[in-house]
């Protein structure tokens, strides 16, 4: 990640962290430790019968907008990835711009969970995700670490 950020646009770089969540076309509009927010438009390539935005969708905006939240909450030289997440759907987004907030429910050294909820273009709410996101140390992200007695390798 850069040191230096587009003073327009300071949360922007972290949508490249997730290439999947750029291809969908998800943007964050705020990001800071207290509360990310997202959007994603609705198009009829990310829908299912009906014009109704896809659930996959919807669960890749709330996992995307918690996973930033949760990576904005890390310890220096830490990763994260998700290990849990669970969403109730409460209303079809069929139009306009579907926008996530997330909000970090608990910070610790093993796991940050993050309460999503989603809104449809009417601010009513369409979805609410809880995840929880592993705190991986800086030796368990990919590096060469040698692994614990009790785990082995890394």
């Amino acid at each position: 990640m850069s040191d230096t950020l587009p003073q327009n646009q300071p949360h922007a770089h972290l949508i490249d962290l997730v290439p999947f969540a750029a291809h969908l076309g998800i943007a964050l509009t705020e990001a800071g430790p207290d509360r990310v927010e997202g959007t994603l438009e609705w198009s009829p390539e990310l829908c299912t019968v009906g014009g109704v935005l896809h659930g996959g969708a919807l669960m890749t905006l709330a996992d995307t907008t918690g996973a930033v939240c949760a990576f904005l909450n890390l310890p220096s030289g830490a990763a994260t990835a998700t290990v849990e997440s669970k969403t109730n759907f409460l209303r079809a987004v069929r139009s306009g711009t579907a926008r996530a907030v997330a909000r970090p429910l608990h910070v610790g050294g093993s796991f940050v969970v993050v309460q999503t909820e989603v809104y449809d273009d009417g601010g009513r709410l369409a979805g609410h995700t809880t995840q929880t996101q592993a705190v991986l140390s800086p030796d368990r992200t990919g590096g060469t670490s040698d692994g614990c007695a009790r785990c082995g390798p890394a």
